[in-house]
Order: C-alpha cells, then sequence, then structure tokens
C-alpha cells in the first residue's frame, strides 16, 4: 500500500509543477488581453492573430490545469446527497466515478484528440482566417496532453481512495491529512471571501 501511496505522490508533485508552469498563461492572458484592448480603443488596431493567440492561452490555461485542479479538490462541486454521506461512502463514491466515468472518458478523449492532432498537422492546418495562425495542431496538441494530465490525476485518486478503503490506518490517515491540507488554501480562500462580503 505504501507503493500506492508513493505513486500518487509522484503524480501529484509531478501535476503540481505543471501546474503552477502553465498558470503563466494567465499572465500571458491578461497582457495580451489588455494589449489587444487598448490597440483596437486608441489606435483602431485589430488583430486576428492577437485573438486567436488569447484563444490559445485560454485552451492551454483549461486543459493543462484541470488535472490540477481536480487532484487539489478545487473543482466545484454541488454535493447535496454526497455531504451527507459517511467518508467511507463518499470515498466510495470517488473511487468508482473514477474508475466508471473519469477515466474511461480521458482515455476516450486522448484517442481521438491524438488523431484529431495527427490529422492537422499532417495536413498542416492552419487558421481559416487569411490573418490568424499558422500551425493548428499546436494548440489541437493541448487536448489529448490536457486530458492525459486528468487521467494521471484520475489514477492519484484512485490510488488515495484504495489506501482511504482498504489501507493500514497509519496510511489511511497520512493520505486523509494529505487530502485535509490540499484543500485548505481553497477552503480558506472561500471563507475570507464570504467575510468580506
Amino acid at each position: 500500500m505504501g507503493f500506492l501511496v508513493r505513486i500518487s505522490d509522484g503524480i501529484d508533485r509531478l501535476l503540481t509543477w505543471v501546474g503552477r508552469i502553465a498558470a503563466w498563461a494567465g499572465v500571458i492572458l491578461i497582457a495580451t488581453t489588455i494589449f489587444d484592448v487598448i490597440t483596437r480603443r486608441f489606435f483602431v488596431l485589430g488583430s486576428t492573430k492577437l485573438q486567436e493567440f488569447e484563444w490559445h492561452m485560454h485552451a492551454v490555461l483549461f486543459a493543462f490545469l484541470i488535472g490540477y485542479a481536480y487532484l487539489k479538490d478545487a473543482h466545484v462541486r454541488i454535493d447535496l446527497v454526497r455531504d451527507r454521506l459517511s467518508k467511507r461512502t463518499q470515498w466510495w463514491i470517488e473511487l468508482l466515478g473514477c474508475l466508471l466515468f473519469l477515466l474511461p472518458y480521458c482515455a476516450l478523449v486522448v484517442y481521438y484528440s491524438y488523431d484529431f492532432t495527427v490529422r492537422s498537422y499532417e495536413t498542416d492546418e492552419i487558421s481559416a482566417s487569411a490573418t490568424g495562425l499558422s500551425y493548428r495542431w499546436i494548440i489541437k496538441s493541448v487536448l489529448p496532453i490536457g486530458f492525459s494530465l486528468l487521467g494521471l490525476a484520475g489514477i492519484a485518486v484512485v490510488l488515495r481512495k484504495i489506501v482511504e478503503l482498504m489501507g493500514p490506518p497509519e496510511l489511511r490517515t497520512k493520505v486523509h491529512e494529505t487530502e485535509v491540507a490540499e484543500a485548505e488554501p481553497l477552503v480558506e480562500s472561500v471563507g475570507r471571501r464570504k467575510g468580506g462580503e
């Protein structure tokens, strides 16, 4: 069981590293958007390339951070029923949800989006706009990469839930404490926002 925890922790470190680097795409997106708005407003310059680059940065943010966000339990959940269940039942739901839905869905998206990307590369696909960006395969490759990262996050969660459900007490405690520690910054930030309202 300790081996499962080490694999999960390794995936966690990888996704944290990818997430921290990919988060810089947000800064690039903000700077590009500000530049685009200012040049349109004051210099009457419009750029299709800038607009497409903004869309590309949105895609990078989504694809490269979705796995990180899932692993850190940062996705919005509407748990009207789940929150009333015992922790053990919640862990079973999470485990089965990953095995039956998340991982198969990620596998399908990666399989089909890989082909989608390869075809784009082989045909040297460019933007539909005459003044748009070239090398459309680069942004299309974000899709299989992003869902591969989400699949890795799903594997890490599966491993954690197996340990929490079936592992020895000391490993269960370690995994649970790790999950609580990862969720605390999110809970604190939500609490600060509610307190400021």
